[in-house]
C-alpha cells in the first residue's frame, strides 16, 4: 500500500490524480489494461528479436549481409504510415533492438 509522507494510507484519488472517485475508479481500471497490454507488446518484441536474428542467420550463412536496407526502408514506411512521424522513431527503436546498431 502506498502512504503520503506522513504515513496515512494513499487513496485512489491520490494515486491517480483524478479528483472524483469514480474517476479515480475509470483512471485505475485503464492503467491496469494498459499495464496488460505493455505486457502483450513487450513479449510481441522478444518474440520479433527471435525471428529477426533467424533470419540474419540465414542471410549471414548464405554470404549476404546482417542488414537488408530495403527491407527497413519498408518497416520504416509502414510505421509512418500506420502512426504518423512518431512511428518512424517507434520503427528505428525497433529495428535497433532486433539488428543492433548499423
Amino acid at each position: 500500500m502506498r502512504t503520503h509522507h506522513t504515513g496515512a494510507p494513499m487513496t485512489a484519488t491520490d494515486v491517480t490524480g483524478a479528483r472524483t472517485p469514480e474517476a479515480a475508479d475509470v483512471i485505475t481500471g485503464a492503467r491496469d489494461r494498459i499495464d496488460a497490454l505493455d505486457d502483450r507488446i513487450i513479449g510481441l518484441i522478444q518474440e520479433r528479436i527471435a525471428v529477426s536474428a533467424v533470419i540474419q542467420e540465414a542471410r549471414i550463412t548464405s554470404g549476404g549481409r546482417r542488414v537488408n536496407l530495403s527491407r527497413e526502408m519498408e518497416i520504416l514506411d509502414h510505421y509512418r504510415h500506420a502512426l504518423g512521424k512518431p512511428g518512424t522513431s517507434l520503427a528505428m527503436t525497433l529495428l535497433e533492438l532486433c539488428r543492433g546498431r548499423i
